[in-house]
């Protein structure tokens, strides 16, 4: 199975990379990440002065980080002459450095790193909304490298197909979508306190959580953009995300918060699940994967019933429940009052043991 995938001339050997963040804030811990096979490498975000990170910093359930973590607590000294140098010696996957954040940083930083990456990923986290000032950083970054470059998309972008349509014209190689969410907030009862939090007891939210915003976003990128790549990020956690970010638009994938939440040896498992989860799903390759032409707009506005499968049917009530139409009602097996039912779907997908079907 070809897990290969080009992103603007550089070749992966499948499309799963490490997202800018701590697992890769140093030499050791990306030689680490870069253990378990990933396609390339990316280094946590390199600023003009190292960042003061409020500590604890990291919360994390089952479906998602919330984290008060900024850019890199190291100089760029540190990562130009120590780090980088290292890195490219002895990486044997192609190394794209996070950047940030303004015009001026980057006419700091990318001529001193140029040398020792194949790509740059640039965060626009802190430098606004304005796309005129983040027109002037893309076109800084063109003036300063001739290697490529994304632009990482933060969510609170108000229009995302301007930005992805700004930073194109003006030489940038494709788009990273998406950042993490926020602000957000975690709150402590028993201490009456945020539990985790900058000075302003801000948090922001990725992994799992934020996948299904993600998907559209670089979705509607791509439909918009068709011909700009794109680097998906945002919820990744198994080799089904994977090729879903793929069937959105993406080219390839970055995952970070599933990994912290389940272990770092995740992305070895996704690589590892991934010729069998394309075979499943009758694809040939990744590329096979972008090809495909994600059908949408198929819109019904009469309502499909759900058939009950009696056999499987356990009397749970959940169905009964959470239908919004109170339409479902369970005696020994479940059944449905087509008179109340919208043909919502809900049942179907809340069903533990699949007895539901012929909604979607």
């Amino acid at each position: 199975m070809d897990l290969s995938t080009n992103i603007c001339g550089l070749i992966l050997e499948n499309p799963l990379m490490p997202a800018s963040g701590p697992l890769v804030g140093d030499f050791e811990k990306i030689m680490a990440i870069s253990s378990f096979g990933v396609g390339a490498i990316v280094t946590k975000t390199i600023s003009t002065k190292a960042a003061q990170v409020p500590r604890p910093c990291i919360y994390g359930d089952n479906n998602k980080i919330m984290n008060s973590e900024l850019w890199s607590e190291f100089t760029p000294e540190k990562w130009i002459d120590d780090i980088l140098p290292k890195l490219k010696a002895e990486s044997k996957v192609p190394i794209i450095a996070s950047l940030g954040y303004s015009k001026e940083d980057m006419e700091i930083l990318i001529p001193r790193i140029d040398e020792y990456v194949d790509a740059f990923e640039i965060s626009t986290h802190y430098v606004g909304k304005d796309l005129d000032v983040i027109t002037q950083i893309v076109k800084t970054i063109r003036s300063n490298t001739d290697k490529p470059f994304f632009m990482k998309i933060s969510p609170h972008i108000p229009d995302v197909i301007g930005f992805a349509r700004m930073a194109k014209e003006n030489g940038a190689s494709g788009i990273v979508a998406i950042n993490s969410i926020g602000p957000s907030m975690i709150i402590d009862i028993e201490k009456r306190s945020v539990l985790v939090g900058n000075v302003d007891g801000e948090v922001w939210t990725s992994g799992p959580s934020i996948k299904p915003i993600a998907l559209a976003i670089i979705n509607k990128i791509k439909q918009a953009v068709p011909d700009f790549t794109i680097i998906g990020v945002g919820g990744v956690s198994s080799a089904q995300d994977v090729i879903e970010f793929l069937l959105a638009g993406a080219d390839a994938v970055q995952m970070l918060s599933s990994a912290i939440i389940k272990g770092k040896d995740l992305y070895e498992k996704i690589i590892s699940d991934l010729p069998k989860t394309l075979e499943y799903y009758g694809f040939n390759s990744i590329q096979d994967v972008i090809n495909t032409k994600l059908i949408i707009g198929k819109v019904n506005y009469e309502p499909k019933f759900p058939k009950i499968q009696l056999k499987r049917c356990i009397a749970c009530k959940i169905c009964e429940s959470v239908c919004p139409y109170f339409a479902m009602k369970v005696n020994k097996k479940a059944k449905v009052d087509r008179a109340k039912c919208f043909g919502c779907g809900l049942c179907e997908v809340r069903c533990p043991v699949n007895a539901i079907s012929g909604m979607f």
